[in-house]
């Protein structure tokens, strides 16, 4: 099947799919007159990796996850642990973000919001003032 087809299928933007050839991620055939082929096994790798990329692994993880699909004898040991490191990072940006939810919520108490020009989260994104 065509890009076009292929982007359908796996519900990703063809510019998505030529992204991931480029990277070697995918490897169409190439019909006869040149232009790519997608098999099922595409298809299924395609989805494979947009699923992968919505649970926030990078296209690195997504390598060693892709390989690890196609490997037949990996240990679902070395899958979990990919995981797991996930979760850990997932669990460091929810704690930044808690944070900076918080210096911001601070900054926000603390501004009048009236007519005069002294806003404390001016002054804190000028380095001025910490909240």
């Amino acid at each position: 099947m065509n890009i076009g087809q292929a982007a359908q299928r796996a519900n990703l933007p063809p510019k998505t799919i030529r992204y991931y050839e480029d990277i070697a991620l995918i490897k169409p055939d190439r019909a006869q007159n040149g232009y790519r082929d997608y098999s099922e096994a595409d298809i299924h790798r395609l989805r494979f990796l947009q699923r992968s990329r919505s649970l926030g692994f990078t296209i690195e993880e997504c390598r060693t996850l892709l390989s690890l699909y196609e490997d037949k004898h990996r240990a679902s040991a070395d899958v979990k642990a990919l995981a797991r490191q996930k979760i850990t990072e997932i669990d460091r940006k929810m704690k930044e973000l808690k944070s900076l939810r918080e210096t911001l919520s601070v900054l926000v108490e603390h501004c009048h919001g009236d007519e005069r020009p002294d806003c404390p989260i001016i002054e804190s994104l000028a380095g001025g003032r910490d909240q």
